[in-house]
């Protein structure tokens, strides 16, 4: 009687190494695509939210929404008149505010830069209250939104 040793045969492990192969190269791109879309999700949230807080301010301080200037800086401490309290001209003090506990970033750059254009991570049009997100052009179409809330970036 010849004795067998337990174990598996290197073509039994390999079978199991390429199915595994196999499986996780479906697996990935589904999570990626997830991704994309939870961070699309994100920024229509992040919108509604400015949006909001936008004509809020509009609303206590005679019709005028955030100047462009205060809300441009670029860093962290930027959105000032969205981020502290602001009297009823717009300026520092204790009427109204803060709108925003922080200055929001684009989900998909993770940046707080606005300007009037398409330069910048958000484009705000001050006379409107208008806010848009910047993304680039193949992230618009890949995610389906909708011209009123994304600027293609140039």
């Amino acid at each position: 009687m010849i004795a067998r040793s337990k174990g598996f045969t290197l073509v039994e492990i390999l079978i199991v190494v390429v199915i595994l192969g196999i499986l996780a190269a479906i697996v990935i791109p589904q999570f990626t695509n997830a991704s994309e879309t939870a961070k699309g999700s994100s920024l229509t949230s992040v919108l509604q939210t400015i949006r909001s807080q936008l004509e809020l301010y509009q609303i206590q301080h005679n019709g005028n929404y955030p100047t462009l200037a205060n809300l441009q800086t670029g860093d962290p401490d930027s959105w000032t008149n969205l981020t502290s309290a602001t009297d009823v001209d717009g300026n520092a003090g204790t009427d109204f505010g803060p709108y925003l506990q922080q200055s929001p970033s684009n989900p998909f750059t993770n940046r707080v830069n606005v300007a009037a254009d398409n330069s910048a991570d958000w484009e705000y049009t001050e006379a409107t209250g208008r806010m848009r997100a910047v993304l680039s052009a193949d992230k618009i179409s890949e995610l389906g939104m909708s011209s009123s809330d994304v600027l293609a970036a140039p």
